[in-house]
């Protein structure tokens, strides 16, 4: 059982990681064990996120200490928290691939919703899962590029053809 002062300490620290974050996900961990844990810690790392976990009561002591009207209590399981710096999206993809990667392994990492803190809205499951989906920004942008570039290579391939043919073979595709 935590001291008063311990407590305090947990919710000091879950509201500035709080106001640190852009975005948050909520997650059940019952069942799996310290060293995937770990696992996931490292990989969100990597991104500027950190899983904790602090007891739902507190965390919503630290949510209202830190001005954002949500109640972790809502979940019925023990929920860790990921605290992202960045949106959703830059840490959604890891998360899901870490439970579909627990899934083969008979272990169960049930994500339970999260919250966006710059829109001040929470993220239902179906949602994160869509958005985890999703391919990478840099992909997105690659294929944007792909589809305005295409069009324009084709057109190019089309001159360079033309000028290869003679003077007179044009004349006579043209009708002249």
């Amino acid at each position: 059982m935590l001291t008063k002062q311990q407590k305090s300490q947990h919710i000091d620290l879950g509201a500035d990681l709080v106001r640190k974050s852009k975005a948050l996900v909520f997650a059940d961990f019952t069942g799996v064990g310290v060293e995937e844990i770990r696992k996931l810690k490292e990989e969100l790392k990597k991104s500027g996120a950190k899983f904790k976990v602090i007891k739902k009561r507190l965390l919503k002591l630290a949510f209202k200490n830190a001005g954002i009207d949500f109640d972790p209590t809502q979940f019925e399981a023990q929920a860790g928290t990921v605290f992202a710096s960045g949106d959703i999206s830059s840490i959604a993809s890891q998360i899901y691939k870490f439970s579909k990667d627990l899934a083969k392994s008979k272990k169960e990492f049930k994500i339970l919703g999260g919250y966006d803190l710059a829109n001040k809205m929470p993220v239902s499951i179906d949602e994160f899962i869509a958005i985890a989906k999703l391919p990478s920004r840099e992909i997105l942008l690659a294929m944007v590029l792909g589809g305005m570039t295409g069009p324009l290579r084709a057109f190019m391939y089309l001159l360079t053809e033309i000028s290869k043919k003679t003077p007179a073979e044009t004349k006579v595709e043209a009708g002249i």
